[in-house]
């Protein structure tokens, strides 16, 4: 009977394989590099994926993951394809900063038509320069001007975002971006409707950062 029992019974169900960034599900949790390449933020953390967002286009969507650590500041990590497959972390910053970190002048530009401004930060005073220093380039040019998209608190990887006009399309929005000579380094500025606008410092990784993957389930 033992052995009738040991054949027929319930087999333990397959545990989930995660060894990409892709696969990524809410719960899951990521360690990063100790390369003192990374900024302190990354460097070494063991992050939660909080929250997984959409972002969607006219002709494409980008996947985006809300990821928090033990200092609880929201990290935004994307796993993206283009020639060759990185990831991108961004962090936001305020308006506060946002006016320490660079002319106002300036960055009032990125917003002026044609859509070429370029960027320098300014000196900064040691406490910023501690927090910010890896996430800032010297300079920076204009990449894109007033992209329209939509922003949505959902994951719909492999699905098409709802196209319903009474709300569910998501919350529309115009990127501006700018990037460094390198293609390292970007500030990313997103302004939605009602004039809220959010700003971000950018950094473009390799995949190898992500040294260890741990699934929720």
């Amino acid at each position: 009977m033992g052995f009738l029992s040991g054949l027929f019974g319930k087999k333990e169900a397959p545990k989930r394989l995660l060894d990409h960034p892709s696969k990524l599900l809410k719960g899951d949790m990521i360690t990063l590099d100790d390369s003192f390449a990374l900024p302190a933020q990354l460097r070494g953390q063991q992050l939660k994926v909080e929250a997984i967002h959409t972002y969607e286009y006219q002709r494409s969507q980008q996947c985006e993951y809300l990821l928090r650590g033990h200092s609880d500041n929201a990290i935004y990590m994307s796993y993206v394809v283009e020639d060759e497959a990185y990831l991108s972390f961004s962090i936001k910053i305020s308006r506060a900063v946002v006016e320490q970190l660079f002319d106002l002048d300036a960055f009032a530009e990125i917003f002026e038509e044609p859509g070429k401004a370029n960027l320098t930060p300014e000196s900064l005073p040691e406490e910023l320069a501690e927090t910010f220093s890896q996430w800032l380039a010297d300079d920076y040019h204009q990449v894109e001007f007033a992209g329209f998209g939509y922003f949505h608190r959902e994951d719909y990887r492999n699905q098409k975002p709802p196209q319903d006009e009474n709300g569910a399309r998501g919350e529309a929005f115009e990127s501006y971006s700018l990037i460094n000579s390198q293609e390292t380094l970007a500030v990313d500025i997103e302004v939605y409707d009602g004039g809220d606008t959010e700003v971000m410092l950018t950094l473009y990784r390799p995949l190898t950062d992500i040294r260890e993957y741990w699934p929720a389930s």
